[in-house]
């Protein structure tokens, strides 16, 4: 063979083994990701042609695939929407799918790899593959209690709520307001689906935004509990420790003076560190946010997952954040959950529900199991406790005892329940000046022995600035998911 031949045969080779290596890559390397592509109409379409697995809640589906006569075969349907619209999300054509439809797509569309045998079985009798279910952990009860106390508020309130069981990390309540109805994207009237979104997209109050974990807020006073973590676990505080009650205190280095929100002393120029929380005295947490120092502030707030991701089965969870390398005024400030301390409602139903658990948080999950077509179950979520110890079993315990007096006797008394200790804390946080205070409660019970931990902000109820509060507004809805989880 001469040489242009021999050169031309090894230059053929080399081609025909780059057409195997990019063959290889794309059917199996990459098949994954190109799967997974929004613009992958072929995959889109296979998609919606077959029976999308159920999202079930105490074992009845608030998502489901049921046959129709059209070109996709089976419709996404949302039996109770506006409750459960911001767990479940969305499964769309155009827009793709969000919250648990997006997080365990491949399980409810069947591509999920622990499917492999029941798509082998599928492809030799030629039929069309099925998803599998997913079981939440919610309880159906907590979850009507929720949307049922916001939406007594009004309907265009503002709000979340999320609720733990506070040994497993059960999320067993999450809603957001406004609410929207999931089936009016999902439709097959593509027009429709577009004109419902676009019309949900420009709607001020978002509603298609889930401010249970997707966004932080100032959460005032409720961060108080990590402040009284902090001072109890130095050893320097107990209870009975007597902190700055006065009406004022001067922030240091500054001409600035930190007001108590009534403006006046707390009882007298010194009351106890439970006193303090009782009344939620400004002034006695700054002072002793400035004596622990931003340090100990940080890990205490870190010990209780802020700077974390950590909910498990449920995407888009927003961090949050307690500010670092403060200056002795911002750390007053920081203290009482103000400057730029930032939580979600869920983040501070992990503090209440570490609490409520002896000091050991559990890692919030919202996917109990997962099962195939056959029924049979390919995964059980295992309880695991999160990295850090909050605090120890005796500190959890006197703190429960201080939020016990919060609700028996401080600014906490609308969430009292008959026959059952309740243990919580109020707060109510500034903004800016140009819009209201948020109002937030956390809180669990039974206090001696928790079953639920619960967190309520109440961005905007539409009400006058004088009219907002902790107390006021979230700690009756609070109270009311408490009751549900605990009816008998």
């Amino acid at each position: 063979m001469n040489k242009p031949i021999r050169t031309m045969a090894v230059f053929c080779m080399l081609l025909f083994l780059a057409l195997l290596l990019n063959a290889t890559y794309v059917q199996y390397i990459n098949a994954g990701s190109l799967n997974d592509r929004s613009d992958n109409r072929r995959v889109r379409d296979a998609e919606f042609s077959r029976k999308r697995g159920a999202i079930l809640v105490d074992g009845k589906p608030v998502a489901q695939s049921v046959p129709v006569d059209d070109q996709f075969k089976y419709q996404r349907r949302y039996p109770t929407p506006l409750r459960y619209a911001h767990v479940t999300g969305f499964f769309s054509y155009i827009y793709g799918a969000t919250g648990v439809e997006s997080n365990q797509n491949q399980i409810l569309s069947g591509s999920d790899p622990r499917l492999f045998v029941n798509r082998l079985v599928d492809m030799v009798s030629n039929t069309q593959p099925e998803g599998g279910s997913v079981s939440l952990t919610l309880d159906p009860a907590a979850q009507q209690a929720a949307y049922d106390g916001i939406q007594a508020l009004g309907p265009d309130t503002q709000a979340a709520v999320v609720a733990l069981e506070p040994s497993t990390g059960k999320v067993l309540a999450m809603v957001s307001n406004p609410t929207y109805d999931p089936n009016k994207i999902a439709t097959h009237d593509l027009s429709a689906s577009q004109d419902n979104y676009e019309r949900l997209i420009k709607d001020p109050g978002k509603p298609l935004f889930n401010r249970a974990l997707q966004e932080v807020y100032p959460p005032g006073s409720t961060f108080k509990l990590v402040t009284s973590a902090a001072a109890l676990e130095s050893g320097d505080y107990d209870p009975d420790t007597l902190v700055n009650g006065q009406a004022s205190l001067r922030l240091p280095g500054t001409t600035t003076d930190l007001p108590n929100e009534n403006g006046a002393s707390c009882g007298g120029d010194k009351i106890t560190l439970t006193q303090a929380l009782m009344v939620s005295c400004n002034v006695a947490f700054a002072s002793v946010g400035l004596d622990l120092g931003a340090k100990a502030l940080e890990d205490e707030a870190k010990k209780f997952g802020f700077g974390q991701r950590y909910l498990e089965g449920l995407g888009g969870q927003a961090v949050s954040v307690f500010p670092n390398d403060l200056n002795e005024p911002n750390t007053a400030l920081s203290a009482i959950g103000q400057f730029d301390v930032r939580s979600s409602p869920l983040q501070m139903a992990q503090v209440a529900a570490t609490i409520a658990n002896g000091g050991q948080g559990m890692r919030p999950y919202i996917v109990d199991e997962v099962r195939a077509p056959d029924l049979s179950v390919l995964d059980k979520t295992s309880e695991e406790e999160m990295p850090d110890r909050a605090m120890s079993s005796t500190s959890a315990s006197l703190l429960t005892q201080m939020m016990v007096e919060v609700v028996d006797r401080g600014t906490g008394t609308t969430a009292q329940i008959p026959g059952i200790k309740v243990a919580g804390k109020t707060g109510t946080a500034q903004s800016t000046p140009s819009r209201a205070p948020y109002a937030w409660f956390v809180s669990f019970a039974p206090a001696d022995d928790p079953k639920v931990a619960v967190a309520v902000l109440v961005q905007d109820a539409g009400v006058e600035r004088d009219a907002i509060s902790g107390s006021g507004l979230a700690a009756p809805i609070a109270k009311r998911v408490m009751e549900a989880v605990l009816q008998p």
